[in-house]
This record gives structure tokens, sequence and C-alpha cells, in this order.
């Protein structure tokens, strides 16, 4: 079955892309039509008609559309557990808390449909009323990255639709499938024609027509920095409202009075599930003097402990990297690191396993610095630098001193430093005693610096970006 693009309400084919197994390179996943610059002008030109009457739908409209695709996608969690597992690599239990996530944000968003609200405030003039209202904002260009390929989608449509804005997705060419599966249900769910307009394929096909066009009035996108400033370059040419996530180089600090369980269990997981590849990761865990032997001992154990094999086998921990491009360069900076000096305490191997594919030994090294290389740029894979420091003073000046401030974590028994580090932290998201991967559906995802660029996604925040605010007068 060739999954074909979705435009104006119309299913179109394409030219065929394979969608790779990257557990079982021998498998393919599916077969799924790439759109052409062509047919993602029809997608943005659908769309554009499409706004005036979605804008100004009954709201119980909107309400129930997300809300079945929420329901669908809840009904259907193995299934499409197992469809993000098969083509993106994350553990089977990982994918299938994903699209629990995605359906629970359709779910909130439904909601969100039925709560929106405004402002009738009096004027400073006697005899006038003034109405505060937010107003969808127009056609939304969506580009998504592939490590989340149900979740990030969600919560970029869920509220572009809640508000009455029309969309053009492009997902990321290694993971069609789940982005297929989420319009499909939103069509089936009753989403009118050229409200929902899915243009699979190459970034430099259908990701330079959205970025060139003036019909998008909104560009909302989760990737790499490179891309994420084209984005911004040409969102500024178009006087377009835009959105950036591009991800960290997270610190994770461990301090003395630390639970060594609690702060070993949250750097593994922080560090390496979903094989290193959140941009909410912790490549950095910046341990102080007197914990630090304990701390690289434990973490290491953990380490040996966890299976890294096919994400549908039962007990696997950590599945394949992504593709055959990301598998290198993660060995690249394994090997710069040690160039640089660092000692590898751990991993860093390319593993086979029954099925060829692209596993990689989770790599820890120890005695890095925050000048190194491994310290600064973002790896996205299962490699991780312990940075040894004095005290908390210290570690919380390596842990600021990054162009990244996304998400960071602290393990700690002190009430004092856990309230200074919450407060000081130079990210957008803080965690204490917690890995620095994992947040809520419901409340704002973001950070600062090099990290992030816009208002807020998820939660109520969502509306800042995908909404403008209109001031009305009128004299009574």
């Amino acid at each position: 079955m060739l999954h074909q693009n979705l435009i104006g309400g119309e299913w179109v084919s394409g030219e065929v892309s394979l969608n790779i197994n990257p557990a079982n390179t021998n498998e393919t996943v599916g077969e799924y039509a790439r759109a052409n610059a062509d047919e993602t002008r029809a997608a943005i030109a659908a769309a554009k008609s499409a706004f005036p009457a979605w804008s100004r739908s009954p709201i119980l409209e909107r309400h129930a559309i997300l809300r079945k695709t929420g329901d669908e996608i809840l009904a259907r969690k193995e299934e499409l557990g197992r469809l993000l597992a098969r083509e993106e690599g994350k553990s089977l239990p990982e994918a299938i808390g994903e699209v629990t996530r995605a359906a629970q944000i359709f779910d909130f968003f439904a909601g969100e449909v039925l709560r929106l609200s405004g402002e009738i405030l009096p004027s400073v003039r006697p005899g006038v009323g003034v109405e505060i209202t937010r107003e969808a904002v127009g056609v939304v260009g969506i580009i998504t990255p592939w490590n989340f390929p149900l979740a990030i989608p969600a919560w970029k449509i869920a509220p572009a639709l809640a508000y009455g804005n029309t969309i053009v997705m492009k997902p990321a060419d290694l993971v069609p499938g789940c982005a297929w599966a989420l319009v499909d249900i939103l069509y089936r769910a009753g989403a009118p024609a050229g409200v929902v307009n899915l243009v699979m394929g190459r970034g430099s096909v259908v990701g330079q027509v959205l970025l060139d066009s003036p019909d998008v009035s909104a560009l909302t996108f989760t990737g790499s920095t490179g891309t994420g400033k084209r984005v911004a370059l040409a969102s500024i040419e178009h006087n377009r409202k835009f959105q950036l996530e591009m991800g960290g180089k997270n610190p994770f600090v461990v301090l003395n009075d630390a639970d060594l369980d609690v702060a070993v269990e949250a750097a593994a997981n922080s560090s390496f599930f979903s094989t290193g590849q959140r941009c909410t990761a912790s490549s950095r865990l910046i341990v102080t003097e007197g914990i630090h032997d304990r701390f690289v001992a434990a973490l290491t154990n953990r380490l040996q402990s966890l299976v890294i094999d096919d994400p549908l086998k039962a007990g696997t921990h950590i599945g394949p990297v992504v593709d055959e491009s990301q598998l290198k360069q993660d060995l690249d900076y394994i090997g710069i690191g040690k160039e640089e000096g660092a000692n590898l305490a751990f991993g860093g191997e390319r593993l086979e396993r029954c099925n060829p594919g692209f596993y990689l030994q989770p790599a820890l090294f120890t005695e890095a610095t925050n000048t190194m290389r491994i310290a600064r740029e973002e790896i996205f894979g299962p490699v991780a630098a312990v940075i040894r420091v004095r005290d908390y003073d210290e570690a919380l000046s390596v842990a600021n001193d990054t162009n990244f401030g996304l998400s960071s974590g602290i393990a700690t028994t002190s009430l004092k430093h856990a309230t200074h580090f919450k407060r000081n932290s130079e990210a957008g998201m803080v965690m204490v005693n917690l890995p620095t991967a994992g947040v809520d559906f419901h409340v704002p995802f973001g950070g600062r610096k090099g990290s992030s660029y816009g208002p807020r996604e998820q939660g109520r925040y969502a509306s800042e970006f995908y909404t403008s605010v209109k001031t009305a007068y009128t004299l009574a």
C-alpha cells in the first residue's frame, strides 16, 4: 500500500519513498509518497482557502474532531506504538508511552476549544467599552523532527486546529508513518477538506516551499539549530510568526548529599533512554567530588544492566540509533571525546544483533571538562560526559556555561540547593531528583538561549503562538 499525501481533502500520490526499520534494515515499514514543490504549493493554497470557514467554525465541531482523534489514538496505542518503534527505533514501552501522550494532548486541546475566552474592560473614556479577544493566525506550517514522530506533531497540530488555524504539515523524511497515521485519523474524524494537509518529503523541497510562501502565516519548527536559523530568516522576510525548538546540551548536577540510587536512575534515564535522541537528554553529568567516584561506579553498573536490542523484544531498554548517518555522528563524537583527552569509561561500540541495524552501546566519558566539544555540542545520541566539580557553586556555574538552555536537573536532598538551582538555572525547564527528559502534556515546553525562540509549546501557553490578540472598542 502506498501511503499518500493529503492535499485539499484528497489523497495524492507521488514519488515513492521506503520507510526502513532501523532495528532491521532488511524490513520496510511501508511505502510513502513524497510531495514535490507544486503539490506543496497546492496544499498551502488549500489551507488558505479553508481558513475563513474553519476559523469561524462552531466550537463544538472543533471539539468533536479533536476528541475523536484523541480517543482513536488511545484505542490504537498498541498498534501505533509498534509502528512508532519500527520506524524510529525507541523501545516498545517508550513508544506506547509517546502514543498515549499524543492522545492526551488532543484530549487537552479538545477541552481548550470549549474554554476559549477573552476580556471585557471599561475604557478610560466614558461610555466606551473594550473587548480583548484572540483570533486564529491563518495557515500554519508545521515542520517536525524524527525523534518524537507522533507526540511532537500532536502538540503542534492540536492547538493549531483548536484555535481555528488550518495546517500544512511536513514530517521528517525518516519517519512518515506516524504522521500519516495521525493525519488519517484526523481526516476520518471529520476535519474538513483543506483544514489538515500532509506533505511528506524532503526538507530541501517541501520545507523550502513552506519557508518561501507568503501565504504561510505562522511556522512552527522543531529540529537542528542550523535549519532553525534558516526558518527564522525566511519568516522575517515574510513578516510571519515563527516558533523554534532547536535542542540542548542539558546538564544534570549530582551533589554530595544526593540519594545515590535516585541520582543514578535519573542520570541513566536522562542520558541514554530513547537512545539519547531527545532534545531534553542530559549529555553533561556534573558531579561534585565527594560523590563522584561512587556515582561513576554505580552508573557504570547500571549501564551494564541495560539491554540494547530490537525495540519490539520484551525486556529491551534501548533500541537502535535512527539511521546510519546519526550512528556515524555518534561514533565520530566518541572519537572526538577520546582525542580531547576524556576517558571512555564504558561502551561506545557498535553492536551486532540478530538483524542488521544501527545499534550502539551507550558511551560514558569521565574526566571530561566543559570546554571539550563533547560537552559543548549536541551529539543527539547515547553519549554522556561526567564533569567533576568542587561544590554546588562550581556545579551551577558549569551547568549554565552553555549556549543552550532547554532543560536542566539536579540530584540533591538539600532544600536550600534545590530551591536555589530552580531559581538560578538558566533553562526553560528544571527538574529536581527527576530525569531532565520527560515533561507533562498540559504545561509549557521550551527553553532559553539557543534552544528555543518564540512562545512556549503545549498547555494553555500555546495560545500565544497560535492566536493573535485583537482589541475592539465600542461606543455605548
